[in-house]
């Protein structure tokens, strides 16, 4: 486990691992269902990470837009690799709405859309939401299409 895993809630936030990339459910839901997507790999660049690393990433990434897809009806997605401040290879991952969705009584605003995400922007969430959010996107990879 790195210390970017450590700082976005691992183990706990843990919807889905992997062999080299675990799936995390973001604190701060930008978006409704935005993930880091981290690699487990000890590396501080993108071109650093392992063959198997890269090899298992797209099944990582179809997995992880099928079970959004299922969970919330995404219109688009974003996939930003940032490493400023948590310096381990990761990817924050930004569904994207048109509209607004609602999930548990609670709002999600898009505020960016249509342009890049406002991740200044969060949507206030309480521990019951985001694990009902969590449990959404855990279904979503459970149920293979």
């Amino acid at each position: 486990m790195n210390q970017t895993m450590k700082t976005f809630g691992y183990p706990e936030s843990c919807v889905r691992e992997y062999d080299h990339w675990a799936v995390l459910l973001r604190p701060k839901q930008v978006t409704l269902g935005a993930l880091i997507l981290v690699c487990k790999d000890e590396a501080r660049a993108f071109g650093d990470i392992t063959p198997a690393a890269f090899g298992e990433l797209a099944t990582v990434v179809s997995d992880i837009e099928r079970a959004l897809k299922q969970g919330f009806e995404y219109d688009k997605i974003n996939y930003l690799m940032l490493m400023m401040v948590d310096p381990d290879v990761h990817f924050h991952v930004i569904p994207r709405y048109a509209e607004t969705p609602t999930f548990a009584q609670t709002s999600f605003p898009d505020a960016g859309w249509p342009g890049p995400p406002a991740l200044g922007s969060p949507t206030e969430t309480t521990t019951d939401t985001r694990r009902r959010i969590a449990e959404s996107i855990v279904s979503g990879f459970d149920s293979r299409a």
